[in-house]
């Protein structure tokens, strides 16, 4: 009788739980958050910094569309409007996530929120002093407007967001609750958090998702003050901004103006940066970072060069073979062709030895498979999969290539023969053919200018041309402009492109749009190599429903396995620390972030 009693409080006090969460400051993916209900403010700002001042970035591209939220915005958005670099300077999301942690949000426009340990709903309690930059306060009316809008008319990841969706309602004055189906993991409440909130009575719901220059009215700390498509964005401090004096924000958004300039070309846009134009570069290439910073502003001290060491995963930069195409769809043949890399020659004589090899999308973290043996929980989630993850990177033995440095290794060489000619390949009058004579050729699309896909990766596509050929395999290098560079990746329209993975200490979601079956030809997602692996949906479905730490690393090194075996992407490089150039009139916090520096809490030294 005990025992009954006993286990049916037990049940009882489980069920309470679930139904009678408490209001709290923030919440935790796993756990909770670091900070106390009382903190002053986030650990990388500087509560004390000053206002003022004018901050300029300069960017490469262009830009026709101040709708941060609509598919057109993917690939001619304005920067900063709502920016993962730059701050959301002027739409802002009902929690806040802070980059001190791996992935914990704080109040903001919901100034408390709740959560069952269940993660069947959650409810966000928005802060009375929310106000929109025309000084109408932010209601629960919005919140279900914003939500309602996206679904309908917003991009992914937004619109597919609320199919987790079961239904959503006010629960009080400035209350609002979601309840979430069969579709919603434990990342799910989480994701909403991170939601814009947009004004109904300020918004043109019919044209929503057409390209617009009309200035937003948004909830965030700066306005759009001027705007030139194409040209520059501008942005002015709103010195009524309601959130100015809270913790969450404190120390953040200190320059009075912030302007976006746009350049055409890499070379436009270093030499403005050396002319002063603009205030901040971040160097990708360390090739450039070591011959390049000889004008007079560095030597004399006006411009410095700092390099933080990476606190965060590697992510993983590739050429990614579209496994749409024919040619692409055995994995096999996409191991030989990834074989025929030099990475020894080009990290040595493009980039003076400054890269690491990667070999994991979680490299240098605790949540690589690279180098260790699958633990008992990581072979319980691949047992259903059997074949999937190759015998080497089961057992954490398996290494990318090592060639010689010659630039014609002959043993790679022959290897990566060996491989195709057992998928029915040889070669015939020196090219590579299969069985029924068709030679394996395949264009590569880059983007001729900056980025990753700058002259760095010009220059690496031309050498994996070359090792190619030695096969008798056609590489054609097809050099685009921006826009059609990103039309192209968008309805992925490419044999092969370049791709970074960025990699965080909490992946969830946005790796169904990513990887996902459910992504494979959805545009505007990020499936870039068109998978539709049952593993990878399966590890998928663990790391979001992880509810521990050992739980959530076993599914991320599984998952791992997964992609590393099966050679979707040539893996490049990593480096192991971000290097940023700054003209000495703006400073920063002596703290980083676990996620690097971070510019919106930067501020201007008057020098």
């Amino acid at each position: 009788m005990v025992k009954i009693i006993g286990a049916t409080l037990i049940i009882l006090m489980g069920f309470l739980t679930n139904v009678f969460a408490e209001p709290s400051h923030g919440i935790a993916m796993r756990g909770e958050p670091a900070l106390p209900a009382d903190y002053t403010h986030f650990p990388y700002a500087n509560p004390d910094a000053p206002k003022g001042g004018k901050l300029t970035y300069g960017v490469y591209g262009a830009y026709d569309d101040l709708n941060p939220f609509d598919l057109q915005s993917i690939r001619t958005g304005a920067r900063g409007l709502w920016d993962p670099v730059f701050g959301n300077l002027v739409f802002e999301t009902i929690l806040k996530r802070s980059r001190d942690e791996s992935f914990t949000e704080y109040g903001l426009l919901a100034e408390k929120v709740e959560m069952p340990d269940d993660r069947k709903w959650i409810e966000f309690h928005m802060n009375p002093k929310a106000r929109f930059s025309d000084g109408g306060p932010v209601e629960v009316a919005d919140v279900l407007f914003t939500f309602n809008l996206l679904k309908e008319k917003g991009r992914p990841p937004y619109s597919s967001r609320m199919k987790a969706v079961e239904k959503m309602e006010q629960t009080g004055p400035r209350s609002i609750k979601l309840w979430f189906n069969d579709r919603a993991s434990r990342e799910t409440p989480m994701l909403f958090g991170l939601m814009p909130v947009l004004p109904e009575h300020a918004t043109d719901v019919e044209g929503f998702g057409k390209t617009t220059i009309k200035i937003p009215i948004a909830s965030g700390p700066y306005v759009v003050s001027q705007v030139k498509p194409g040209e520059s964005i501008t942005y002015q401090r709103n010195p009524d901004y309601w959130a100015k004096d809270l913790p969450v924000q404190r120390g953040f958004f200190n320059f009075d103006t912030i302007k976006i300039d746009y350049y055409r070309s890499s070379q436009a846009l270093f030499e403005g940066f050396k002319k002063g134009l603009f205030d901040i570069y971040p160097e990708n290439s360390p090739g450039k970072w070591r011959t390049a910073y000889d004008f007079p502003a560095v030597e004399d001290g006006r411009v410095t060069k700092e390099e933080f060491k990476n606190k965060t995963p590697s992510g993983m930069l590739g050429f990614v073979f579209n496994t749409r195409r024919p040619q692409f769809k055995n994995r096999n043949v996409r191991k030989a062709l990834a074989m025929l890399f030099d990475f020894e020659w080009a990290n040595e004589n493009l980039f003076y030895g400054a890269y690491q090899r990667t070999s994991s999308y979680w490299q240098d973290s605790h949540l690589s498979s690279f180098g260790h043996a699958a633990s008992e929980g990581e072979q319980k989630l691949l047992a259903p999969f059997p074949g999937v993850v190759l015998p080497e990177v089961m057992d954490g033995t398996y290494v990318a290539p090592k060639s010689d440095g010659s630039g014609v290794d002959r043993k790679i060489l022959r290897a990566a023969l060996g491989v195709l000619r057992q998928e029915g390949y040889a070669i015939k009058e020196g090219k590579l053919v299969d069985s029924v004579g068709k030679a394996l050729t395949f264009e590569m699309l880059i983007a001729g200018d900056v980025g990753i896909s700058g002259q760095d990766i010009e220059r690496l596509a031309l050498s994996y041309k070359q090792s190619a050929a030695k096969l008798g395999i056609d590489i054609e290098i097809r050099l685009v402009d921006d826009a059609q560079y990103q039309a192209r990746k968008g309805s992925f329209d490419y044999d092969m492109t370049v791709v970074r993975y960025s990699s965080s200490l909490s992946p969830g979601a946005e790796q169904i749009w990513r990887w996902g079956s459910r992504s494979q030809n959805a545009e505007g997602t990020f499936n870039f190599a068109g998978t539709a692996e049952p593993a990878l949906d399966a590890t998928i479905d663990a790391l979001l429903a992880a509810r521990n730490e050992d739980e959530f690393k076993d599914a991320v090194r599984a998952y791992d396995r997964v992609l590393i075996s099966g050679h979707y992407v040539v893996p490049l490089y990593h480096l192991g620390e971000s290097r940023i150039a700054r003209w000495k009139r703006v400073s920063r916090p002596e703290e980083t972030s676990l996620y690097g520096p971070k510019f919106p809490t930067w501020w201007a030294t008057g020098e």
